[in-house]
C-alpha cells in the first residue's frame, strides 16, 4: 500500500521540508487555517470478458483526498498538504497512498518561491498535453493520464513586465504507476523494476525553465527541460520462467516546448510543439487545433463547445505515444445550472492503424456536497502493432460519487 513513497531519499526530503515548515510555524501565528477535501466511491463495469485471465469484469474502490491549508504573514506565506489514498477491490498497485502537495509558498513583490512537493500543469490543448513534463502521470488512477503524482521541487518564479519566468530544480524522479495483474484497464505484465539511462537513477537532478507571457489576445510560453523522461519506453524482456514482460526504461532527454493560444472572439486556437533530444531518436511532435463556443444555445443558459485537434509525431508508428497521427473531435456542453451539469464527448481516430476510441465524461452536483460523475470509454483496434490493441476488450463505464467537505 505504501509503495509510492518507499525510498529513503523521499523520506529525507519530506523530513527536511517538514522541519523547515515546523520551524516557521512555531514562530508565527497562522491567521488562516482551512480543512477541505473529499471522499469517493467508484465502480468500473466492463462490457466484455477480459483479455487477460487475471482481470475482472467489475472493479470497486474507495478513496479520500483531504486538503490542509495554512497561511500567515498577511498571506505572503502559505503551506498546503494534500495526501491521497485509494483502496481497490482487486488491484494491489491501485491500492496506494500518495502525497500530491506538501509545499511552502512565499510571495515577494515581484517573485515567488515554492518548495516541497507540488503539481504543475503546462499546456493548452484538450486531448493531449505534450509540453506537460514536470509531473509524472498516475496511470492507476485513470487511463487518460490526467492524474499526476506530486513532484519534489524547488521553484523560483519571477514576475516581469515582459513575462513570468519559472525556474525548477527537481531533485527526485517519480516512476510512472501501472495497473497490477488484476487491474483493468491495464497491461498485467509490466515489470515494476525499471531501467534507467542515468547511473543516478531516480536521484538524478532534473532542471526546467519556462517563460510565459500574454500579449493582447495571445498566450505564449517557451520551456526547456533537461532530465529523466517522464514517458518510459516499454522494453519486451523474458523472465527466468520464460514469460514475457515489459520493462520501463527511462532515458535522459532535453526537451524544448512551445505553447500558443489565441483568443479570437468565440474561438480558441491552440498549439503545443516539442522537440525532444535523446539517445534513441530525436524527434518533433505537435498537438494543435481549435475550440469554438456557442453561448446560450436554444435561448437557454447552456454553452456548447466544438473541438477539433490533430496530433503528429515524427517517429510515426515507432513512437511510444498512442497519438502519433491522430484526429480528435469533441463537444463540451455546460448547462450553467445550479447543479453545475457538464458533459464532454470525445472521439479519436488513428490515421495509421485505423483504430478509434470514444470517451464520454459527465458530472452533476447534488446539493452542496455531493458530486456524481459518469465516465465511459470505448476502444476499437484490429492492428496488433497498435498500442490500443491491448485494450480492445476494455470498453467500460465508470461511476464516481464524491462527498466534499
Amino acid at each position: 500500500m505504501f509503495k509510492k513513497f518507499h525510498h529513503p531519499t523521499m523520506f529525507r526530503l519530506l523530513g527536511g521540508v517538514f522541519f523547515i515548515l515546523s520551524s516557521l510555524l512555531s514562530v508565527v501565528e497562522a491567521n488562516e487555517f482551512e480543512v477541505r477535501g473529499n471522499f469517493e466511491v467508484q465502480g468500473r463495469f466492463f462490457y466484455e470478458d477480459a483479455l487477460f485471465a487475471t482481470q475482472h469484469d467489475q472493479q470497486l474502490s474507495v478513496a479520500a483526498a483531504p486538503e490542509f491549508f495554512w497561511s500567515w504573514n498577511d498571506g505572503d506565506d502559505s503551506f498546503e498538504f494534500v495526501p491521497s489514498a485509494r483502496v481497490d477491490q482487486y488491484d494491489s498497485e491501485r491500492t496506494h497512498i500518495d502525497i500530491r502537495e506538501f509545499s511552502w509558498v512565499h510571495v515577494g513583490d515581484d517573485w515567488e518561491t515554492r518548495i516541497g512537493i507540488r503539481r504543475e500543469f503546462w499546456g493548452v490543448t484538450e486531448f493531449q498535453h505534450l509540453v506537460d513534463i514536470i509531473n509524472q502521470s498516475d496511470s492507476v488512477e485513470d487511463v487518460d493520464n490526467e492524474d499526476k503524482l506530486g513532484q519534489p521541487m524547488i521553484n523560483l518564479s519571477l514576475v516581469r513586465d515582459w513575462g513570468i519566468v519559472d525556474i525548477y530544480l527537481l531533485p527526485y524522479f517519480r516512476e510512472r504507476t501501472f495497473a497490477g495483474a488484476e487491474g483493468r484497464p491495464g497491461i498485467p505484465f509490466v515489470n515494476n523494476d525499471p531501467l534507467y539511462e542515468s547511473a543516478d537513477k531516480e536521484k538524478h537532478l532534473d532542471f526546467a525553465i519556462r517563460w510565459a507571457h500574454t500579449i493582447d489576445d495571445f498566450d505564449l510560453a517557451l520551456s526547456w527541460f533537461e532530465g529523466t523522461n517522464r514517458s518510459p519506453n516499454l522494453l519486451p524482456t523474458v523472465t527466468n520462467q520464460g514469460s514475457l514482460e515489459l520493462t520501463p526504461y527511462y532515458n535522459q532527454i532535453k526537451q524544448l516546448g512551445i505553447e500558443f493560444q489565441a483568443s479570437l472572439e468565440s474561438s480558441l486556437l491552440k498549439l503545443e510543439v516539442i522537440h525532444n533530444e535523446n539517445n534513441l531518436e530525436d524527434y518533433w511532435a505537435l498537438q494543435g487545433g481549435f475550440e469554438y463556443s456557442q453561448y446560450g444555445i436554444f435561448q437557454s443558459n447552456a454553452d456548447l463547445g466544438w473541438l477539433i485537434e490533430y496530433a503528429w509525431d515524427e517517429r510515426g508508428t515507432d513512437s511510444n505515444s498512442n497519438f502519433q497521427n491522430d484526429l480528435f473531435f469533441g463537444n463540451r456542453l455546460a448547462l450553467n445550472d445550479i447543479q453545475s451539469t457538464e458533459i464532454l464527448f470525445g472521439f479519436s481516430y488513428d490515421l495509421d492503424f485505423n483504430s478509434t476510441s470514444v470517451l464520454v465524461e459527465a458530472s452533476r452536483r447534488f446539493g452542496d456536497s455531493v458530486k456524481v460523475s459518469l465516465d465511459a470509454r470505448f476502444f476499437e483496434s484490429n492492428e496488433i502493432r497498435d498500442p490500443l490493441f491491448l485494450f480492445r476488450r476494455d470498453d467500460h463505464i465508470q461511476i464516481t460519487a464524491q462527498y466534499y467537505y
